[in-house]
């Protein structure tokens, strides 16, 4: 039993991060902050605030995206002060194995994989929706089977647009993290540029007769779009991936955090306020909602600008989800919970080049042959039991290293951790009872690999083999 709760120090932490097995320092805190905006803004602003307005909360949307932004500004405390006091790839996998013990840390790594790998795989897919539509708007069309996967539409069998960009992607995260920064850093003013856009262009249109009624659903339907437009959030602590590769961590890792989050849920509000007032919100139940209500003020010169943006938008969403779950695997390899392979570093480009070709070749497969369907609770429940373990970690630690240096400090701790534990598990019970039953069948496979091959190579020692001693 003592085996499950093994800790890792975080001396040991640092120390593996030196050397051949350590990775290649040279991330500042704008690229941090980018990468962040680079994760948020994407499939949130540019699908979901029109699905989560039409169903769930009609305008009161933007008190959908405050009360899911007011449960990750909690978490993004947490998450700062953990990655400035721990400065090593991870994320709340690392964060838990030092606070919680190796069980627990094996659970929330398993977790973020099932966030990234479905994350990744979805946005390429949606990538591959919005490909199609440019490319059809200059008179170009693929084959049919090209087109999707079998089931998605007749005649479709492979979704080659879809694979294409997630090996795209994986290539350039595996030949280095500041070649990839660069580009992101690019489609990152792109795609600010189109959000701004919209929000000039469409201002002078709104009604403020459309915010009324301004709660058609009641709270209850502002809680179910919270739940909803929490996917949008996803991102901001795939930042935290990238600790061992930050130039001055201790500084730039909580600017990178706070600031991304910040500018992207002002941004997320005022977009939602704009929208609402610009179209009725039962006519915004559609896939591209941003562009749609350009169209609908018969601004098309914009909504196609708008549909460019988008489609960069989501480029740099899939590159951070690869990125992030490349460290994750990376970070569980070295500690031996999985095959020592997928730890090693590439002797030129200083990156987990073998984990980060797995993790793009099955992206690229699911996204190539599986239909698009309703996984962002799935990814949504994994991403929140993450922040639930890791607000719990951050006062365990307080408690346990109390003399840990720690150059930024979560306020009025264990109020704000238990806050964003207790927001975050609000809102995974507003998730289906088939997402919970998907989740646990997904942590009962990592059980059984936890206890037949992990429990057995982790790079800890055995607590009774040291006793014996």
């Amino acid at each position: 039993m003592n085996q499950l709760f093994r800790k890792k120090s975080i001396d040991q932490l640092l120390s593996e991060t030196q050397g051949k097995s350590g990775l290649k320092k040279t991330l500042g805190a704008l690229d941090l902050t980018m990468l962040g905006i680079g994760a948020i803004i994407g499939t949130g602003i540019f699908v979901l605030t029109g699905v989560a307005a039409a169903r769930y909360a009609g305008p009161g949307l933007i008190l959908s995206f405050v009360v899911s932004g007011i449960a990750c500004a909690f978490a993004a405390l947490v998450y700062a002060e953990f990655a400035s006091s721990v400065p090593v790839a991870g994320s709340a996998y690392t964060y838990s194995y030092v606070s919680l013990g190796e069980f627990m840390a094996w659970i929330i790594g398993w977790d973020l994989m099932l966030e990234y790998l479905l994350a990744a795989s979805t946005v390429s897919i949606g990538w591959s929706g919005y490909f199609q539509i440019l490319l059809s708007g200059f008179g170009i069309n693929l084959p049919v089977w090209a087109t999707g996967a079998i089931g998605s539409s007749p005649g479709a069998i492979f979704n080659l647009p879809a694979v294409a960009i997630a090996l795209i992607i994986t290539l350039l995260i595996s030949r280095g993290v500041k070649e990839a920064a660069r580009f992101n850093n690019i489609i990152v003013f792109v795609k600010l540029g189109a959000v701004l856009l919209f929000i000039f262009v469409a201002a002078w249109y709104v009604k403020p007769a459309n915010w009324t009624p301004f709660l058609p659903f009641g709270f209850k339907g502002v809680l179910g779009g919270a739940a909803v437009v929490f996917f949008a959030y996803i991102g901001f602590d795939a930042v935290s991936t990238a600790a061992e590769e930050v130039i001055d961590p201790k500084r730039d890792m909580p600017i990178g955090i706070i600031a991304s989050l910040v500018v992207c849920t002002v941004l997320y509000i005022v977009v939602s306020l704009i929208l609402t007032g610009v179209v009725p919100y039962q006519l915004l139940d559609v896939s591209a909602p941003v562009a749609f209500a350009l169209q609908y003020i018969h601004q098309d010169w914009a909504a196609g600008i708008i549909s460019l943006g988008a489609l960069g938008g989501i480029t740099t969403v899939l590159l951070v989800f690869l990125y992030g779950q490349t460290r994750v695997f990376f970070a569980m390899s070295r500690d031996g919970l999985l095959p020592k392979i997928f730890s090693d570093v590439h002797p030129k480009y200083k990156t987990p080049f073998i984990s980060t070709w797995l993790t793009g070749i099955v992206v690229a497969i699911i996204a190539g042959i599986t239909p698009i369907n309703t996984v962002a609770e799935l990814v949504n429940i994994g991403t929140l039991s993450a922040f639930v373990f890791v607000s719990i970690g951050v006062i365990v630690l307080r408690k346990t290293q109390p003399d840990l240096p720690r150059s930024f400090r979560v306020p009025w701790v264990p109020l704000i951790p238990i806050l964003a534990a207790a927001f975050c598990l609000f809102l995974m019970f507003q998730l289906p009872l088939i997402t919970w039953i998907r989740f646990f069948v997904w942590l009962a496979i990592g059980f059984v690999i936890y206890f037949g091959y992990g429990i057995r190579h982790s790079a800890l020692p055995n607590p009774q083999s040291q006793n014996s001693q």
